[in-house]
């Protein structure tokens, strides 16, 4: 049975800086984002921006994944391929998912922006999914289980009529982008392994606005929703303590 590292207090310091950095680019993004910019201009910020703070793009090269930065407009969940010719147009929802390694440890984190005046539909799905991370991270406490958090995703997902992506997870994050465990963001109350002090855990809840189910496009990376309704995406890297959990990527 596989085992989730327990990180020690000088790993989890280097984990904060990681985690500080990706913050940091995702703000800059964020900002960024505008009707006209490309995905591929968005890209090329979030590759300079990680050279200068001396850290490693955690995306690119990774089983074969492109670029820097995971790109999805509108209907696409998660994995979006930048491109030179994708200029985001007002009302679209832009995911921007983002990873570094710094000094041998990661951090992952993404976030759902409006481009412009959205719908009141698209802000209600952003707000409700960027909730549900928020209910996840209060779930994530020592002796509580790993079926908490997806439960308290999907409970506050579901209840305003939305659906949760089952087809994609969150991870355990480390010395490796994605390790042990898998963290659905759906799940029973209760059930699972134990959480501990010292876990690290990437939590990301992947909300549609109709169907659940999700397609691959030619690509082989874009994923979109299978009816072509909007999605939205959060993520946050996280340390359970004592005290609680702690957001090593604070800033969505």
């Amino acid at each position: 049975m596989s085992q989730v590292a327990i990180k020690s207090r000088d790993e989890i310091a280097l984990m904060r800086q990681a985690g500080r950095i990706v913050s940091d680019v995702l703000d800059a993004l964020e900002k960024a984002v505008a009707p006209g910019i490309t995905t591929w201009d968005l890209d090329a910020l979030a590759e300079r921006l990680t050279a200068e703070r001396g850290a490693r793009p955690a995306f690119k090269g990774y089983l074969g994944f492109p670029c820097v930065l995971c790109a999805s407009i509108n209907d696409e969940v998660v994995h979006g391929i930048p491109s030179k010719r994708r200029k985001l147009a007002e009302g679209d929802l832009m995911k921007l998912d983002f990873g570094v390694s710094y000094r041998g440890w990661f951090g992952d984190a993404a976030r759902t922006v409006a481009v412009g005046k959205v719908s009141a539909e698209a802000r209600s799905l952003l707000d409700t999914t960027r909730e549900s991370l928020h209910k996840a991270i209060q779930a994530m406490k020592p002796g509580n289980r790993l079926g908490d958090i997806g439960h308290a995703v999907q409970r506050h997902v579901e209840a305003r009529g939305y659906s949760v992506v089952r087809d994609f997870t969150g991870h355990g994050i480390g010395r490796k982008l994605h390790e042990f465990p898998h963290v659905p963001n759906h799940g029973q109350a209760g059930a699972g392994m134990k959480l501990r002090s010292g876990m690290v855990l990437a939590v990301e809840p992947m909300v549609n606005q109709g169907t659940h189910e999700v397609e691959l496009l030619d690509d082989d990376w874009t994923a979109v929703t299978a009816d072509r309704k909007l999605s939205a995406h959060f993520e946050h890297t996280i340390l359970i303590t004592d005290g609680g959990a702690e957001v090593l990527t604070r800033g969505a």
